[in-house]
């Protein structure tokens, strides 16, 4: 698996932050001035955003994350739920299988009536695909979780299509049958900041599992494919130290921008 690039990093995490207020302005990220479609969810908010760069040959799916009571609700729907209905043949979250069955409203003059958000997505990205485009995917949370079910469809029915997948504090997705199938583990990235306790949800052991390559941004560095009970024990002593570590000189050291210079 190569490398995920600084800049790459960079200009994904910085998408998935701008995907969340209700304007973007995609040419100033190098995008087509008409390089847009938004897909929105059952309640008409903004979900995903496919930009694309018709001379790069490059389309971007950026996903949200949950930015609703009603998503986080979701996120307890743990059970797992066949993914037949997708063509895709393993089960996952049932919480995130209900985000991409549920229906999209059209948002634009070219969108259909009653496509579901899968189904609004491929619409969207298949005929760039036809034409040679390559596809990335990035999400954060949840759409990450997502995100990486769509790719592993779209690799599935355009082989080599899909240039990476990038996601920022997702959980776990589908049963051990869905990591065992998934056909992009050597372009998936994960990223993980600190202590998120989102990347270990579902908190059922052995029930949900995680693909791709984990880069664990924790203390000032880069840990690869950390396993998840060391992951998760060093988090565990990190917050029950935590407290006592606000006592330390450092801490206070670092605290000295707060004073005037005079």
């Amino acid at each position: 698996m190569k490398s995920l690039k600084r800049y790459q990093y960079e200009r994904y995490a910085v998408l998935c932050r701008l995907a969340y207020p209700r304007v973007f302005k995609q040419t100033a990220f190098g995008f087509d001035p008409n390089g847009q479609r938004i897909i929105r969810n059952a309640q008409g908010n903004i979900m995903m955003r496919v930009l694309w760069n018709k001379q790069r040959e490059e389309v971007v799916l950026v996903i949200k994350g949950s930015h609703s009571v009603k998503d986080w609700l979701l996120n307890l729907g743990f059970w797992h739920k066949s993914c037949k209905n997708f063509g895709l043949d393993y089960s996952i979250h049932a919480g995130f299988h209900y985000l991409l069955s549920q229906e999209s409203p059209p948002s634009h003059r070219d969108d259909q009536l009653g496509l579901s958000v899968f189904e609004r997505v491929l619409a969207i990205i298949e005929p760039r695909l036809k034409h040679g485009y390559r596809l990335v995917i990035t999400g954060h949370s949840s759409g990450g979780a997502i995100g990486s079910v769509i790719g592993d469809y779209v690799e599935h029915h355009y082989p080599k299509a899909i240039k990476r997948i990038v996601t920022f504090g997702q959980p776990a997705v589908g049963c051990w049958r869905f990591k065992k199938h998934y056909r992009l583990a050597h372009k998936t990235y994960r990223v993980c900041c600190d202590l998120d306790i989102v990347t270990f949800m579902p908190l059922i052991p052995l029930a949900y599992w995680h693909v791709g390559k984990l880069l664990w941004l924790y203390n000032g560095r880069i840990y690869e494919n950390t396993p998840t009970f060391i992951r998760l024990g060093r988090s565990l002593i990190s917050w029950l130290i935590r407290p006592f570590s606000y006592h330390l000189m450092s801490k206070y050291i670092r605290n000295k921008d707060f004073f005037d210079e005079h």
